[in-house]
């Protein structure tokens, strides 16, 4: 299975990586939401999900969202926005867009693997490092 992680955090994408390999997830990267849709028209294959931050320059994680799902070829993918953000308006906001999930930060590794569950992905652990 294929992800995108996009956070403008470096630590936080190579956090959220490591969860997703872990899960058998090959990962993709972007600092932003414009980085993420410029990767996106390069790589062949659509990912089956992309964890996107809120809160990025340039273009954030909802605009990312909306966008996703206006353009063809991207929308069945999965969005699970994961950020800081945790007030209800926020969540529904991200919902209505075309969210599929919504994981406050800090999260735990189970938080994520139970997500990408509810959102009918098959995951699971890999192994241990």
């Amino acid at each position: 299975m294929l992800a995108i992680v996009i956070d403008d955090s470096s630590t936080m994408r190579r956090i959220i990586r490591r969860v997703l390999t872990r899960l058998g997830f090959s990962v993709y990267e972007a600092a932003h939401g414009q980085e993420a849709l410029d990767l996106l028209d390069e790589i062949p294959t659509t990912p089956d999900v992309a964890l996107v931050d809120w809160n990025m320059p340039v273009m954030d994680g909802l605009e990312f969202i909306r966008r996703v799902r206006k353009t063809d070829g991207m929308r069945e993918m999965c969005l699970m926005m994961v950020t800081t953000e945790s007030e209800q308006s926020k969540v529904v906001r991200a919902l209505a867009a075309g969210a599929h999930e919504y994981v406050i930060k800090p999260f735990t590794p189970e938080t994520i693997h139970e997500k990408l569950l509810y959102m009918g992905l098959d995951c699971h652990p890999v192994g241990d490092d």
